[in-house]
């Protein structure tokens, strides 16, 4: 199950992602915002990321103007590790090496069909562990 969440510059862009998913068959959580009504990115990333650690949901993805204030906002919530991507590799590799639980994209920054790329890449990767799990475990050390 997957956590969607958008503020009112990334709601559009949500919306245009549900679609594909539906296509794709996966299973989501719409957990806002529902119009381009204006809203605070930290409310929804704290919803949406809270659907992460409680477990009901596997990953999130995350929507905002630019994938940059939604991803600082997802990353403060503990045992969140959120990666604002804009190109595949990195939206590949935040999974494999980082262990990324959350994505965000940019609805003013790039296209649909560039988003659809990356929620491709960040949902069909998993994490490879071994010499990376060090490094993850160090990131959740400073939580504490």
């Amino acid at each position: 199950m997957i956590a969607l969440g958008a503020d009112h510059g990334g709601f559009e862009l949500k919306e245009e992602i549900k679609k594909y998913l539906d296509e794709k068959n996966e299973k989501y959580v719409d957990c806002g915002t529902y119009s381009t009504d204006s809203v605070d990115y930290p409310d929804i990333a704290k919803s949406t990321c809270d659907k992460v650690i409680s477990g009901e949901c596997d990953l999130a993805i995350l929507f905002c103007g630019t994938g940059i204030g939604i991803s600082i906002a997802a990353n403060k919530v503990k045992g969140i590790r959120c990666c604002a991507c804009s190109e595949v590799f990195s939206a590949k590799m935040c999974r494999v090496h980082n262990n990324a639980n959350a994505l965000a994209l940019g609805g003013r920054v790039i296209g649909v069909e560039t988003a659809k790329e990356l929620v491709d890449a960040f949902l069909s990767n998993e994490f490879e562990g071994g010499r990376h799990q060090k490094r993850v475990d160090k990131i959740v050390a400073l939580e504490k």
